[in-house]
C-alpha cells in the first residue's frame, strides 16, 4: 500500500533552502539527525507532462524522472504579498490557461513554482 510521496529538491545550498521552507513558507518537519530536515507538504497531486528531452536525476543508483515543484494557493497575489512581507520577491505573475503562476526564489539561487489553479484540481479526491 502506498502511504505518501517524498519529493526531493536538489539545491546548491540545501541547508538554507530547508530553513527557508520551514521558516518562511511554514512547512513543519522533523530533524532526522545532523540538522537534516524532512518537511511535511500540503496535500499534493501529480501530473505527467510530455518531456522535451532527457530530464533525469541519478539517485540511489538509478536514473529517476526529473520533476518540477509547484506549490498551489487559492490567491496568488495575496500569497506573494505575504512572501514580500518576509523579504521574498517573486517573479511577475503570468496567466496561462491552467492558472496564475509565479516563481519563489530560494536562498540557494534556485526557484520553485507557485500557482493559483484555474482548473479543477484533484486535491479534494484525497478525502474520499
Amino acid at each position: 500500500m502506498i502511504i505518501g510521496a517524498h519529493v526531493l529538491l536538489y539545491s546548491r545550498d540545501a541547508d538554507a533552502d530547508r530553513i527557508f521552507l520551514r521558516d518562511v513558507l511554514g512547512f513543519r518537519g522533523v530533524d532526522v539527525g545532523g540538522g537534516w530536515l524532512i518537511l511535511a507538504l500540503p496535500p499534493a497531486e501529480v501530473a505527467v507532462h510530455p518531456g522535451s528531452g532527457e530530464f533525469v536525476e541519478r539517485h540511489a543508483g538509478r536514473d529517476l524522472l526529473g520533476a518540477i515543484l509547484y506549490l498551489m494557493c487559492d490567491d496568488v497575489h495575496a500569497m506573494m504579498a505575504s512572501l514580500q512581507g518576509s523579504g521574498v520577491n517573486c517573479s511577475p505573475v503570468e496567466k496561462a490557461d491552467w492558472g496564475l503562476a509565479t516563481t519563489i526564489p530560494l536562498p540557494s539561487g534556485g526557484a520553485i513554482g507557485l500557482y493559483q489553479p484555474l482548473h479543477e484540481t484533484a486535491l479534494q479526491l484525497r478525502d474520499r
